[in-house]
């Protein structure tokens, strides 16, 4: 499980200097917000242990790479749902747009 173990605020940079262990690794890693990239360091952990499960494979390397590809598939998909989304609710907004237009064209005719 990815921890932190050091945490130290560079005040020229505004960055955080964070120790993270992933797979048994550690890692110095910074960026702005320690308690994020901490959270990334875990999740990436956790695919690295999961896939060390599935595949019952010690290669770090291959876990890594296996691990990464599980997380791209996710990034995509999630993606792909959101812009499918997207769609959507432009074709459901133009339908009620041309609904409206209707309405109020009726309306004028009449009035």
């Amino acid at each position: 499980m990815a921890t932190a173990t050091k945490q130290q605020l560079e005040k020229d940079t505004g960055s955080h200097s964070v120790r993270v262990e992933i797979f048994d690794q550690g890692y110095n890693l910074r960026g702005s917000d320690a308690e994020y990239i901490l959270k990334l360091a875990e999740y990436v952990d956790s695919k690295m242990r999961a896939v060390a499960e599935q595949t019952h494979t010690v290669d770090t390397a291959r876990l890594a790479v296996l691990a990464a590809l599980n997380i791209a598939d996710e990034y995509h998909l999630l993606k792909r749902n959101q812009d499918g989304g997207a769609v959507e609710y432009l074709k459901r907004a133009h339908h009620l747009v041309d609904a409206l237009d209707e309405v109020l064209e009726e309306k004028r005719r009449a009035g």
